[in-house]
């Protein structure tokens, strides 16, 4: 059984533009980013002036147990600095954008626990999805819709790669795993705002498979669909990901 449309309305514009012309998705995140030159102090906020959240551990003691460099965490952004974060949106929009990705490549709980953050994933998606759906919609236009990307990105851990070379059949991470954060992160988009999933930039094709279980079975909890998109990484002329 099929499932309906998260947004009709929305999902019907974005096959309708579709079938006009080619759409254009925005360009990459972390290098406007950088562009800013922000210090440890910006990416941090009130919230994490301590390299930890306060709101999770409030009785956490910095001189103690001392938190963790921030800086580099585009993605915390969205939390610490989001009127930055919808600005650099609205500057793709601006020029002429159909599609802008949320900045989630790495708000999973995986990639979050890096920085002692993987209880942040769901809310990270959350705000992520709705700062780049308020940037879509203040430039959307009737003839001119835009539309917002749900960004799902590879993981610091793979499923089909050992990271120890004296150990190939040790993974740091099983499949289950991988999946409920990628479901994590997919419920979060979703409640957001997207209009689109995007699984992108993948290297290993298992951890892909798992994104899109996750993608199904999250969809069908919430009985609603949203296009999918999937993008991969080539890495040399071969024409072969790095899994193979």
């Amino acid at each position: 059984m099929s499932l309906p449309w998260l947004n009709p309305q929305r999902a019907k514009a974005l096959t309708d533009a579709l079938a006009r012309r080619i759409l254009i998705i925005d360009g990459a995140m972390g290098t406007m980013v950088q562009g800013y030159r922000l210090d440890e102090a910006a990416y941090r906020g009130e919230r994490f002036v301590e390299g930890f959240d306060r709101l999770h551990e409030p009785q956490r003691n910095a001189a103690t147990q001392p938190g963790h460099d921030l800086k580099g965490n585009n993605d915390l952004l969205i939390l610490t600095r989001p009127e930055l974060v919808q600005s650099l949106h609205e500057e793709y929009l601006a020029v002429g954008a159909d599609i802008v990705e949320t900045n989630t490549f790495s708000c999973t709980s995986i990639a979050q626990a890096d920085y002692e953050l993987s209880h942040l994933a769901y809310e990270l998606n959350l705000r992520g999805a709705q700062i780049a759906r308020k940037a879509a919609d203040k430039h959307s236009t009737r003839d001119k819709p835009r539309f917002v990307a749900g960004a799902i990105g590879p993981l610091n851990r793979t499923l089909s790669i050992s990271p120890d070379v004296n150990d190939p059949g040790f993974r740091a991470v099983t499949f289950d795993q991988v999946k409920t954060a990628y479901a994590e992160q997919v419920r979060g988009l979703i409640e957001g705002g997207a209009d689109i999933l995007l699984v992108e930039t993948i290297f290993d094709t298992l951890n892909c498979k798992a994104a899109l279980v996750a993608i199904d079975e999250v969809e069908r909890e919430l009985g609603v669909t949203l296009p999918l998109m999937i993008s991969v990484t080539i890495t040399d002329r071969s024409g072969r990901t790095l899994s193979g």
